[in-house]
């Protein structure tokens, strides 16, 4: 009986702790949930859901390192003055750029939400110089640019852009130094309205304020731009043309683009404007010494063409030539090679050769490129790393 007792109050004994011990024992709470980033495979590879909303993500740029020399006026050289005899002589033109970009897309009952944005932050010598009383060119940190801020829905584009002119049509070749000739302006705010057929026909209305003390528009009269584009598989066909509300000027572009085999592929642009005002710098308030927003070039007509050749999956070969109708002529030439995936070492040579230094310069012993002799001569190393 005592044993038995003896049990029983033993049992009761630790029921009772083991009751006491799990009122006191801590409940751990449940972990929340945790909401990982999702791929968005709509409009292309690098997106991603943005966490709670609907809207998908990309985010890229590249670093980019130039390092130029030759004659001032190809643009790939600088000048300076010696700090100790003050006399002018040839320097390296060293150039640093970064740039961040982001792209977003959703989906809505009105159509595609896009925006696209651009920023640049360079640092080097930039600016040209001019002559024996030039101060000295020196690098420094040129700021922050905004190249690129516009929103689009459906086929309604406003905003930061390029000029319609020279983005619908596109750029003079893969060659690093495009403006020998110039094609055109870019920087402006635009209004933009782009169609798409789906059968390879599209187009584009661009109303635009340009930009610079002689492009920006000086009134409530827009600048006009319109182009067309029929796209197939061996290449394409487009113009463009452009209304300057400034100087009344009009301006068009032809181009063709051939894709005669996988690797070479071949373009041609034909550029015409007429000079409206653009001329009249004895009655205009600012000069534009026969030079617009749109018919940039020299003369009425101007010519682009160029060429790409793909060695290998590594390495491509580039060429542009280009003039206009006061015998400027330029010659630039490249072998690209991709070192390593989104990294490419670029080498280049640039020729230019200024024709007619006299037409549409108030002082005719200097060309509008600032040259001081007929040829000029350079090149640029580049290394630019993608991401």
């Amino acid at each position: 009986m005592n044993i038995r007792s003896l049990l029983l109050g033993s049992a009761a004994a630790l029921i009772a702790v083991s009751c006491a011990r799990a009122a006191d024992a801590i409940v751990l709470a449940e972990p929340e949930p945790v909401e990982y980033v999702k791929i968005c495979d709509v409009y292309g590879a690098g997106y991603y859901y943005i966490p709670g909303t609907e809207t998908c993500l990309r985010i890229g740029g590249y670093v980019r390192y130039d390092i130029g020399l030759g004659d001032v006026v190809s643009y790939d050289k600088a000048r300076t003055t010696d700090v100790k005899t003050g006399e002018a002589q040839g320097i390296w033109q060293n150039h640093t750029r970064f740039t961040f970009k982001t792209w977003t897309g959703q989906e809505t009952e009105l159509g595609t939400l896009q925006t696209y944005i651009e920023t640049r932050m360079n640092y080097g010598k930039h600016t040209a110089y001019s002559g024996s009383d030039s101060p000295r060119y020196y690098a420094f940190s040129q700021g922050i640019t905004l190249t690129f801020a516009w929103v689009q829905l459906g086929g309604l584009r406003v905003g930061k852009d390029w000029s319609a002119f020279d983005m619908f049509i596109g750029y003079a070749g893969d060659v690093l130094n495009q403006m020998l000739i110039p094609y055109g302006a870019f920087d402006t705010n635009v209004v933009q309205y782009y169609f798409d057929a789906g059968n390879g026909f599209s187009a584009v209305v661009s109303l635009e304020e340009g930009s610079g003390l002689v492009d920006t528009i000086d009134s409530y009269v827009p600048h006009l731009v319109g182009g067309v584009k029929y796209t197939q598989h061996w290449g394409a066909i487009t113009g463009v043309v452009a209304y300057d509300s400034n100087y009344e000027s009009a301006a068009g572009k032809v181009r063709i683009d051939v894709d005669v085999t996988d690797q070479l592929s071949l373009f041609g642009m034909f550029g015409y404007g007429s000079s409206g005002k653009l001329n009249d710098d004895v009655t205009n308030a600012i000069d534009a010494h026969g030079r617009g927003f749109y018919k940039s070039w020299g003369g009425n007509w101007a010519f682009w063409a160029g060429a790409t050749y793909k060695l290998n999956e590594t390495t491509s070969l580039n060429l542009q030539l280009s003039g206009d109708q006061l015998r400027n002529y330029g010659v630039a030439a490249n072998v690209a090679y991709a070192f390593l995936a989104d990294f490419t070492i670029t080498a280049e040579l640039d020729y230019d050769r200024y024709g007619d230094f006299a037409v549409g310069k108030v002082d005719p012993s200097i060309s509008w490129a600032n040259a001081n002799k007929k040829s000029s001569v350079g090149g640029i190393l580049r290394f630019e790393r993608s991401f």
